[in-house]
């Protein structure tokens, strides 16, 4: 796929791989629509497009409302690709996390994205486009502490695996794509089980990508219009163990996560 004068949406575009994704597919001569609940982050992005000679309009919009998503987005005819980014996460123990703050992440990572899919699906029929979701490696495995979180992404793969099936035949594409660990701010925003910024040290097992190297290789398996996309040695080798050896995997993550799990607790 080309992207030369296409349009292409972006949620949570305001940084971290959202900002990446909007210049990247910029670069490539495509129109950037980038949403985002952050009205400053949204400014810097702005600048930062306009001085990448990229074509683009900004949108304050929170894709968790329904009506919002759905105004927003009959703005801007023809659109070609949506690109479902937005996100939050949370580290806490199911035990000491508030039902409220799975409400939230699941109404951002899930939610969010099916008001934005739902408001241009009959555009992306029309003109044979693609739906590009960012899930993770918790959408295909389990992630301690961090139910919610994993939940939501599961719940991505299931909605849009079972969509891609209704809407293959009219052209419209669907690749899901699971990084493991990206340099972002999700990171720095995620939830305690309070609902509170989380205080505590994310441990990693594996290391960081960039947001530039992420969305170069998003770029690419999306211009190949691939349905899967795992990110980083970490994604990969969570795909093969969970699926060969699940009892494995999960000891292997507990003991690895520990650490986490105690700074939690306390």
């Amino acid at each position: 796929m080309k992207f030369h004068k296409k349009t292409v949406v972006i949620t949570g575009a305001a940084g971290g791989l959202g900002s990446a994704l909007s210049q990247r597919f910029g670069e490539a001569g495509a129109h950037i629509l980038a949403l985002d609940i952050d009205e400053t982050g949204l400014q810097h992005l702005q600048d930062l497009l306009d001085t990448k000679g990229v074509s683009h309009e900004t949108c304050v919009c929170d894709v968790t409302d329904l009506g919002a998503a759905q105004k927003t987005l009959a703005r801007q005819p023809g659109i070609d690709v949506l690109i479902n980014n937005a996100g939050i996460s949370h580290r806490s123990a199911f035990a000491s996390t508030d039902l409220a703050v799975i409400r939230k992440v699941v109404d951002i990572n899930f939610w969010g994205a099916v008001h934005c899919t739902q408001a241009v699906l009959p555009q992306l029929m029309q003109r044979r486009g693609q739906i590009i979701v960012i899930s993770s490696v918790a959408g295909f495995s389990p992630l301690i502490a961090r139910t919610g979180y994993a939940a939501s992404k599961h719940a991505l793969h299931g909605f849009f695996e079972s969509l891609r099936s209704e809407i293959k035949t009219q052209g419209v594409d669907v690749m899901m794509v699971c990084p493991s660990f990206i340099a972002t701010n999700i990171v720095r925003s995620a939830l305690a089980g309070d609902g509170q910024p989380v205080q505590h040290d994310q441990v990693r097992v594996g290391g960081q990508m960039q947001p530039a190297e992420a969305a170069e290789r998003i770029f690419r398996a999306a211009a190949a219009r691939k349905r899967l996309l795992i990110l980083g040695k970490t994604g990969k080798l969570a795909w093969y163990l969970h699926k060969i050896a699940p009892t494995f995997y999960e000891s292997m993550m507990a003991k690895r996560l520990r650490a986490e799990m105690e700074s939690v607790k306390s």
